[in-house]
């Protein structure tokens, strides 16, 4: 097994256990090195009133995106909690489909940043509706935050 694959592999295997983004349907779809993707379909007991992606779930997908983002640029023994962000709704969340992109703004040793974008994808080019800058804790040596 090649680095990659380690790398990958450790991030899906975390992934696998986030009972939160399996509950709205959001897939881990893209791992690179410091960048994540998730995607989701639309799905009605998701939205709020007016029937748009509700702000909550948004917030939630991104936050996962930029935590990610900051595992893929830790040791492997490390773990990884938020510690602030903040989400700026740019637009409706109104589409088929939704994709959220975290990326390492700036990598650290104890402290990362990252920052998301959530597009609305559907009839015609891909709709920026959300973007979040979130600051990420990395966590060591403690039992009950592993991976």
């Amino acid at each position: 097994m090649t680095d990659i694959d380690d790398f990958r592999g450790r991030i899906a295997a975390s992934y696998a256990r986030q009972k939160a983004m399996e509950t709205i349907g959001a897939v881990l779809t893209r791992v690179e090195h410091g960048s994540i993707e998730i995607e989701m379909p639309f799905d009605e007991k998701l939205t709020q009133q007016h029937g748009f992606l509700h702000a909550g779930i948004i917030s939630a997908a991104l936050d996962t995106a930029c935590g990610y983002a900051a595992y893929t640029v830790t040791d492997p023994e490390a773990s990884i909690l938020t510690i602030e962000f903040k989400v700026n709704l740019l637009s409706p969340g109104r589409g088929e489909r939704f994709l959220f992109r975290g990326d390492v703004t700036k990598p650290g040793s104890t402290i990362i940043v990252a920052d998301g974008r959530a597009y609305a994808v559907g009839d015609g080019p891909a709709k920026l509706i959300a973007s979040m800058t979130g600051t990420m804790m990395v966590i060591r040596g403690r039992g009950d935050i592993a991976g």
